[in-house]
């Protein structure tokens, strides 16, 4: 048998076999024939060509079968790493919830809190004192603006506007929802509420109109807002209280409009008033008020609760201060009284010839004689034959019309007639009745309108109040205190009265406006 083998010293000086071309490649290379299907190469014997796997010469490719031992190995251990991995990412992703929670509650928490401040005590001496001059330095600051909050939910009113404390006199507009048929524009004097009723405005309340509209006022029927406007006349006095009357504590201290300010509670409210007006307690006597007031002793806000309403919050802005305008009802802007000047004096003397000169004048009547009575009016006016004949309607009684005659004297009327603006033509002849009528508050009115055209004028002194226009027209408010009250006539640079005003019962300011020209004729009414 023949032995191949070799001895140990031939192995080692055995040399390196080297692939040289025409020698088949090591199989590990694994380069195969590169014989081609259906194409016989033509080669030489013994020399074969080498192919180089697409694997070498890709540098960003992988050996495969590597790959797939690599990829049969990892398939028992794939589903345990997916949850170690899956159960990794819920770990991080609830330590980022909490953390992120934890740090919006650190910030909240820094935001929102405050230090415990001291508790409830007394009211110092210094603290009473402002109290006492509080109303005093609303009445010097002359006005505020207003929001007012009365009561809740469903029956919750809503007051926008501003109070002249100086010249008592308050410009609202009432909304919210219980606001009932008060709502609209409301003006108040500490004696006198007249109202312009807007059935269709909406329920959330806006700051009124700085002008307020010339027409449409009258004394309303229901007097829920008179303790309200109680409360907000009673804020101001033009002397001190005592310091002694105020009686109560010291609650905290808050930041408003920027400003530091005392919370105090008092129990019992001062009973200084001002000598002109007598407004009623801002609240019962057993319910606490609550006043924010700064260094200065300005008030900011006010709470209180009053009986039938429930909680009123009154918020004062001192920056919103306009000068307010009072309407007709009212009696117009208050003015400066002053003598007549010599132009005046003349203009007044002539008064009297001038009307009869003029003839007659159609009228348009307004009076708010009470809040179960407002009366409109129009129709004519002669200073010749000395009669007036109107048709006058009662807001408060259904629209019912009544037709009123003046003749020298005699007052008569008929109840019922029609529903137009002016009065039928020609006057009716008979149903004429004398004697006391829901109507009859007009009659000074007219009967004054009247006398102004008599040769003896008008009787009294006159003094001029302030000038002022109507329709487009200049004129001098003349007042003439009489014995029944102050009469106003508005007279024209030509010596024309345009306007007449008395004051009604109700406090209330009632006009006669005049536009003269031709009027149609005014037969004595016969009586029956």
């Amino acid at each position: 048998m023949e032995n191949n083998s070799r001895p140990p010293s031939d192995r080692r000086r055995a040399p390196n076999r080297r692939h040289r071309a025409g020698i088949v490649p090591p199989a590990v290379l694994h380069l195969g024939s590169t014989e081609t299907a259906g194409r016989t190469p033509q080669s030489r014997p013994g020399i074969r060509r080498a192919v180089v796997s697409g694997g070498l010469l890709d540098l960003a490719a992988g050996n495969r079968a590597d790959e797939e031992d690599l990829a049969g190995a990892a398939t028992g251990a794939d589903g345990p790493r997916r949850a170690a991995n899956r159960r990794r990412r819920l770990t991080l992703a609830g330590l980022t919830l909490t953390a992120v929670l934890s740090a919006v509650m650190l910030v909240t928490t820094l935001v929102s809190w405050t230090p415990d401040g001291p508790p409830p005590r007394d009211l110092t001496t210094a603290e009473r004192e402002r109290l006492a001059v509080m109303r005093v330095t609303n009445y010097r600051e002359l006005r505020a603006g207003l929001h007012v909050t009365a009561g809740a939910g469903a029956a919750r009113t809503d007051l926008l506007g501003w109070v002249d404390w100086s010249r008592g006199l308050a410009y609202l507009d009432v909304g919210g929802p219980g606001a009932g048929p008060s709502r609209g524009l409301a003006q108040a004097t500490p004696t006198v509420l007249v109202i312009r009723p807007d059935p269709t405005a909406v329920p959330t309340p806006a700051m009124p109109p700085l002008v307020p509209p010339a027409d449409g006022w009258r004394l309303p029927a229901d007097r829920g807002l008179d303790p309200l406007l109680g409360m907000i006349f009673a804020l101001a006095a033009d002397r001190p209280d005592e310091v002694d009357g105020w009686v109560g504590r010291w609650l905290d201290r808050e930041h408003l409009n920027g400003e530091p300010v005392d919370v105090l509670e008092v129990s019992t409210p001062g009973s200084g008033a001002s000598p002109s007006r007598e407004p009623a307690a801002p609240a019962d006597a057993a319910a606490p008020v609550r006043y924010w007031l700064d260094r200065a002793g300005r008030l900011h806000r006010v709470q209180a609760d009053l009986a039938g309403i429930g909680p009123v919050t009154v918020v004062l802005n001192r920056a919103d201060r306009p000068t307010l305008r009072p309407v007709e009802a009212l009696g117009g802007r208050p003015g400066l009284p002053r003598a007549l000047t010599a132009t005046e004096r003349d203009r007044w003397r002539r008064l009297p010839a001038r009307l009869r000169t003029a003839g007659g004048a159609t009228a348009t009547l307004t009076m708010p004689v009470s809040t179960a009575t407002n009366l409109r009016g129009s129709g004519w006016l002669s200073w010749k034959s000395g009669s007036a004949y109107l048709g006058v309607t009662d807001l408060d009684a259904d629209g019912r019309r009544t037709l009123v005659r003046h003749h020298g004297r005699k007052v008569t009327r008929i109840d019922g007639t029609g529903d137009s603006a002016r009065p039928p033509l020609p006057p009716p002849a008979a149903g004429w009745r004398a004697g006391p009528h829901r109507t009859q508050a007009l009659d000074p009115l007219v009967a004054a309108a009247l006398q102004a055209a008599q040769r003896t004028g008008v009787q009294g002194s006159a003094r001029r109040l302030r000038g002022d226009t109507l329709a487009g027209t200049t004129v001098d408010v003349v007042q003439v205190d009489t014995a029944r009250g102050p009469l106003r006539y508005w007279v024209d640079r030509s010596g024309m009265l345009r306007r007449l005003e008395l004051p009604t019962r109700a406090g209330a300011w009632a006009q006669l406006d005049l536009a003269p020209g031709r009027v149609p004729r005014l037969t004595p009414p016969r009586q029956r």
